[in-house]
């Protein structure tokens, strides 16, 4: 081995060392890639009678887990029952009937369209608050060890693309005759057992991943429950693909000269197939335009695998192998393929980073997005040297050619080993879309106050509680939380900070001690609120709270 070589061998070795280094480093929080942004009762408030049942409103559609859902009652029993019901984004999950006063639990771990785990709690109370139960809650976390494998597994399944799907593209149009397939055999062979194993990989990951348990707590139902979701039809259509293209690579790898233009088109249909089934359980699933970001996803995949896997067979077998005659005829070709297909990797992976980050902060105040920097970053030194390697095409010499272009090659391949890297990373991270989905329904929530005095009880329902439209809820209730009815209801809202005189507020009554109404609050501050409550022909509250809309 030159000096040379082993510098690259050295420089790669380190770039893959670290970037496992950064794929296996300290776990931080789950991460889902959906939010809940609504829920029926909502969150914290407290409703005049018990629900029959909750609905719970999600950014994008999910799929439930098994036993992964529940409701606790105050005294800390189980208040669902049957089974809930998942219908796109929606969940709905059934209560038994007369549930008694106080705070209830609700927890949920559901799936969320690009196969993440969405977890989480809220409360919400009948009549009045009271402390909420704590006993038997359903764990929210994902274990450590199976969330640093997820990255691993799909940097193995990108690295089993590239060793597939490149080298096939050289054997199939560009590889001389009289040169020995054994070597590129056994690299599309290690590629097909990358992809295989990835993949069954990830579907072991994907029922501790959803479930939250142990690497090795998993069971057989666990296992049927994922390959009966969108997640495991995927797989198991990635492993048929992979394995019925195998059979049909045998001719092209043996050298035997038995494919056909049939059995290479039907190659080709199958290497579609199987790019295909990267988006579909990941971001793009999810995506506001799901049916553009899929095509797109599996452009930047086909892109990046006819190229670095090109670039592999290049320098591990073509620039030591052919003469100058053969390299003459197949490094022009393969410099324009090379062209055509980073144009592609880098137009797909524009459009794919406007879609997923949505908004120019997004780009620099989210994690998902300074990855995208980064790896910008990474793309724009490989392309440096993609430029410089291809002048070498144009210009070579017969003396120091081949040895710089390949010195050159070497280099790209370091630095995309770590664009790998990165892009696995990235499947793990939420895109800021969906922060901001989640930022957005946790503005968007009801001021509940209750105010009092010596006879009546008030709880105020203000909702959304920005400028515009609003609806207030009214609830009067005893001192001591007992449902008390009102002959009559008057409210008006004010804004004396900016000059805003007591605006009335039409009221209707739904039940004695229940009343709705809704106002427009045409500017953002400190509102303050008053109520007149008659209880009799003789007897009424007033009472006053302060709310701040936005």
């Amino acid at each position: 081995m030159t000096v040379d070589r082993r510098r690259a061998s050295a420089a790669l070795a380190g770039l893959l060392l670290g970037l496992l280094a950064v794929l296996l480093g300290p776990a931080g929080p789950a991460d889902a890639h959906a939010a809940l942004v609504a829920s029926d009762p909502g969150s914290n408030t407290i409703v005049p009678d018990a629900p029959n049942k909750i609905t719970l409103t999600f950014s994008e559609s999910v799929q439930l887990i098994s036993g992964k859902i529940q409701v606790l009652a105050p005294d800390g029993s189980r208040a669902d029952q049957g089974d809930p019901q998942a219908n796109g984004s929606t969940v709905t999950i059934p209560l038994r009937s007369g549930g008694g006063r106080g705070t209830y639990l609700v927890s949920y771990r559901v799936v969320s369209a690009d196969s993440h785990p969405v977890a989480g709690t809220l409360t919400y109370s009948v009549g009045a608050a009271s402390a909420p139960p704590t006993e038997t809650q359903l764990d929210q976390s994902v274990d450590p060890v199976v969330r640093a494998l997820i990255p691993v597994g799909k940097y193995l399944g990108y690295a089993g693309l590239v060793l597939l799907v490149g080298p096939v593209l050289v054997l199939a149009l560009l590889w001389p005759h009289r040169l020995s397939r054994v070597g590129p055999a056994r690299l599309v062979w290690t590629g097909i057992g990358l992809v295989l194993g990835s993949t069954a990989l990830a579907v072991w990951l994907q029922a501790p991943y959803t479930t939250g348990t142990g690497l090795f707590d998993v069971s057989a139902d666990d296992l049927q429950d994922v390959l009966g979701s969108t997640f495991g039809a995927v797989m198991l259509v990635r492993l048929g693909v992979i394995v019925a293209a195998a059979f049909l690579l045998r001719p092209l790898l043996t050298g035997a000269g038995g494919e056909s233009r049939a059995d290479l088109a039907l190659l080709g249909v199958l290497g579609v197939a199987a790019l295909a089934t990267w988006p579909l359980t990941g971001h793009p699933t999810a995506s506001p335009v799901a049916g553009v970001s899929v095509v797109v996803d599996a452009i930047h995949l086909a892109a990046m695998a006819v190229w670095l896997g090109g670039l592999v067979m290049l320098t591990g077998f073509l620039l030591r192998r052919a003469d100058e005659r053969e390299l003459g005829a197949i490094l022009p070709i393969w410099s324009r393929w090379a062209a055509t297909a980073v144009t592609a990797l880098v137009l797909a992976g524009v459009v794919q980073a406007l879609i997923e980050i949505a908004s120019f902060k997004g780009l620099f105040q989210s994690t998902y997005g300074r990855l995208i920097l980064v790896k910008v970053a990474l793309v724009a030194v490989v392309l440096g040297l993609a430029a410089y390697a291809r002048t070498l095409v144009r210009n070579r010499t017969a003396e120091t050619g081949p040895r710089t272009l390949r010195r050159m090659v070497l280099a790209e391949l370091a630095v995309t080993a770590v664009v790998l890297g990165v892009t696995a990373a990235l499947v793990q991270i939420p895109p800021p879309r969906t922060a901001e989905a989640s930022e957005t329904a946790a503005t968007s929530t009801t001021i509940t106050q209750t105010v009092s005095d010596d006879s009546v009880s008030l709880q105020v329902d203000v909702f959304p509680a920005t400028v515009g439209n609003n609806s207030l809820h009214l609830y009067a209730y005893t001192p001591d939380n007992k449902p008390l009815p009102v002959v009559e209801w008057t409210a008006t809202a004010a804004l004396p900070a900016k000059g805003i005189e007591p605006i009335e507020v039409p009221l209707l009554r739904l039940t004695d001690f229940h009343a709705v109404g809704d106002i427009a609050l045409p500017m953002a501050g400190d509102w303050t609120f008053k109520f007149t409550v008659r209880t009799s022909d003789i007897d009424q509250s007033t009472l006053t709270m302060t709310a701040k809309i936005s």
